[in-house]
């Protein structure tokens, strides 16, 4: 069930512990592109890049002894669509949506991409709103306690990885992946991958995203090769 009015956005806000100086923003933020032109698309895109670039901030400069890579993979841990769908779920989000009356039919306010554009897009107005100080405060509030608890050093590699520095390190070619078949309407579209390896039987592997479809394609690879 959403919640619609200028009230909601008051409630949001309390939540998030964040009061907007122009609560446009946030209603901006709040309001998916099936609505209209009036959407988050432009935001979440900002807010994409100030997260991602935070991140790695706090990681850079509080794992000293990590590498690269290491950093890399918690990083993308940390802003993957479903960790911010994650997080998004924690402050009930999904109640406070502006969506089109389809996206509601089918259930928008539940689906994980639609969670994650949305939290990122707030990160977006955040910045708009009051500056960059505002976003990092905002986001160590969100990672607080996964900030805390990760270990880029021990943290394990996504199935692509593995794949490609297994095939590397038996001097094999690199996994070719290729998308096999897309359905489903634009804003619930399933796609499925095929990855093929030398020496195996091509695999396949499904996702709401082509990233995800390709990370199950090569998790069933390393099965295969019984380099689990």
């Amino acid at each position: 069930m959403t919640v619609s009015g200028n009230d909601s956005l008051e409630v949001f806000s309390r939540k998030l512990g964040y009061f907007f100086l122009n609560p446009e923003l946030l209603e901006c933020a709040l309001t998916h592109r099936s609505v209209g032109s009036f959407n988050n698309e432009r935001l979440e895109f900002l807010g994409d890049a100030i997260l991602n670039f935070l991140i790695a901030d706090e990681l850079y400069r509080h794992h000293l002894n990590a590498s690269e890579g290491e950093l890399s993979r918690a990083r993308a841990n940390l802003v993957n669509g479903r960790a911010l769908a994650v997080l998004a779920t924690a402050y009930n989000l999904g109640d406070f949506l502006r969506l089109g009356s389809g996206e509601l039919k089918s259930g928008g306010f539940r689906r994980e991409s639609i969670l994650a554009g949305t939290l990122e897009a707030i990160i977006g107005a955040v910045y708009l709103d009051k500056g960059f100080d505002a976003c990092r405060v905002l986001v160590q509030s969100l990672y607080q306690q996964r900030l805390a608890t990760i270990s880029p050093e021990t943290h394990p590699k996504d199935p692509k990885t593995r794949l490609q520095e297994y095939l590397q390190a038996q001097k094999h070619p690199l996994p070719l992946y290729t998308v096999v078949a897309i359905e489903g309407d634009a804003h619930v579209q399933a796609f499925k991958v095929e990855c093929i390896v030398e020496g195996i039987s091509p695999t396949q592997g499904e996702g709401n995203s082509r990233r995800v479809a390709e990370q199950n394609a090569a998790q069933q690879a390393l099965q295969l090769l019984d380099c689990e």
